[in-house]
């Protein structure tokens, strides 16, 4: 899971997600970060500490780390949460199967409408809307990834 600084969107991905491996006893890995670094060993945003809170989640486990050229690697999927992420991912990828790993959040979900990207709430404080629309779009994501298991 991917953002911007790894404070707000990702982190709430991946404890969303994490949570949902958890209930479904998967033996999967889910890890956040950001295309930058200034925020690099910082809790999440308090405000995405608190929705997730809210929601029964604890994200306060977390560090933003900033995304390296070896997680694209090391993990088999990338998730990114809007085209400016995307864009920056992709520079770290050196073939094609690097770039294949490299997906918009929503879209990979199978999401059909005109906007793919995760609305980044620092500047607008839409955190609930935010977890909200991860929800979903873990959901969507976890049942594609399932179906591609079998």
């Amino acid at each position: 899971m991917v953002c911007l600084g790894n404070i707000c969107r990702s982190p709430l991905a991946e404890g969303i997600m994490q949570n949902k491996i958890n209930k479904q006893k998967l033996n999967w890995t889910v890890d956040s970060a950001g295309t930058g670094n200034w925020h690099a060993g910082e809790l999440p945003h308090h405000r995405s500490i608190k929705v997730a809170a809210d929601n029964g989640l604890d994200i306060t486990n977390q560090r933003a780390r900033q995304i390296t050229k070896s997680d694209i690697d090391k993990f088999d999927l990338i998730l990114v949460m809007d085209d400016n992420n995307a864009e920056d991912v992709l520079t770290l990828c050196k073939n094609d199967a690097q770039r294949n790993k490299v997906h918009l959040i929503k879209q990979f979900a199978g999401e059909q409408d005109n906007d793919v990207n995760i609305p980044d709430p620092y500047f607008d404080n839409r955190f609930e809307y935010v977890y909200n629309l991860l929800d979903a779009t873990c959901n969507s994501v976890l049942i594609s990834l399932l179906k591609n298991k079998n």
